[in-house]
């Protein structure tokens, strides 16, 4: 039993670990859309919210988006995004499955325009995890599950990570961003660390 959501977790895996800078037990689905990280620093966590079409879950449109292959003719919402090029380093499904596209020492294009207490371009140093969902909707008890034990690994292989350098993208881009938005319990899920 999950003393945290007081759900049996039958699914999960006993233990997760980052090997190679990729996720030991996340399903692979490597993007192009990543660089080389100017310094080597991996030291901020990012939570992020994504839905395609939005507050549409399941499907293969945020692969096929974070994997630079998603059809614009499939539903008018994705021409407005045709010529986007953005990853993550990983995508928590509303089921609790774990896909990663970019390895951690590896710069995704997840944040944008962004200033981590004053520090600019939050890319450059930062993990970037999207939550199946929208930024007005409740997550998944899995999602949750799933995104404790992966920041409790990540942390265990980036001790720069700590609670305090975790926030949303709201914090690194206000005004622009709203999630992973107010449905997001930070106090479960920090607390959980």
């Amino acid at each position: 039993m999950n003393e945290i959501t007081g759900e049996t977790d039958l699914n999960l895996p006993r233990e997760t670990q980052v090997e190679k800078h990729w996720l030991s037990d996340a399903r692979r689905c490597p993007s192009d859309h990543w660089d080389e990280r100017p310094q080597s620093e991996v030291s901020l966590l990012v939570i992020h919210a994504i839905a395609l079409p939005p507050r549409t879950w399941g499907g293969p449109w945020v692969e096929a988006f974070f994997s630079g292959q998603l059809p614009a003719q499939a539903h008018p919402y994705f021409q407005s995004l045709a010529q986007v090029r953005v990853s993550a380093h990983l995508f928590i499904r509303r089921t609790g499955e774990v896909i990663q596209f970019v390895p951690f020492d590896k710069r995704a294009w997840h944040a944008g325009v962004s200033n981590f207490q004053g520090r600019q371009a939050c890319n450059d140093f930062s993990i970037g995890i999207e939550l199946e969902g929208a930024d007005d909707q409740p997550y998944t008890s899995l999602q949750y599950q799933h995104l404790i034990r992966v920041t409790q690994a990540l942390m265990l292989a980036y001790p720069d990570i700590n609670p305090q350098r975790i926030c949303g993208h709201s914090d690194i881009a206000p005004g622009r961003k709203q999630d992973p938005g107010d449905f997001f319990d930070w106090q479960v899920y920090l607390a959980a660390l």
